[in-house]
């Protein structure tokens, strides 16, 4: 028999913490891939990787629109996080990740689900140098 891959967002790989969120927006570092803001920091805790979503209440008056693309946006993490997930765990580290929509319009899943991907490959490529850069 074949192994499974399960694609799990359990509640300790979410961001919650308030004070987490706050120090990833004033100490961490960022890039954009239109429409998603991704801010990112290394981190000393227990998960390997924890992340977060969010959406402006400026450009979606409506928390059923907001609601829906956060939705949307853990749906496409969640399915394509296990590299990310693998090169840190492999590294010993642990980061801390936060995606903004930043968007004026509802997006289409398929364009997040593309979005996410270059994303992910991007915070990869910055973690492989972060991590050679403190070596």
């Amino acid at each position: 028999m074949s192994a499974v891959t399960r694609y799990r967002y359990q509640h300790a790989d979410k961001l919650k913490s308030r004070k987490a969120i706050e120090e990833i927006f004033s100490k961490g570092k960022n890039f954009s891939v239109f429409p998603l803001k991704i801010f990112w920091l290394p981190q000393k805790h227990t998960s390997v990787l924890q992340a977060g979503v969010g959406v402006s209440s400026r450009n979606f008056k409506r928390a059923v629109d907001r609601n829906r693309i956060k939705r949307l946006m853990r749906e496409a993490y969640r399915l394509q996080k296990g590299t990310l997930y693998d090169t840190l765990a492999h590294a010993n580290q642990s980061m801390s990740v936060f995606f903004l929509y930043l968007g004026k319009e509802l997006p289409e899943y398929e364009l997040l689900f593309s979005k996410m991907q270059s994303a992910l490959s991007k915070l990869i490529k910055l973690s492989n140098e972060n991590l050679t850069k403190n070596s």
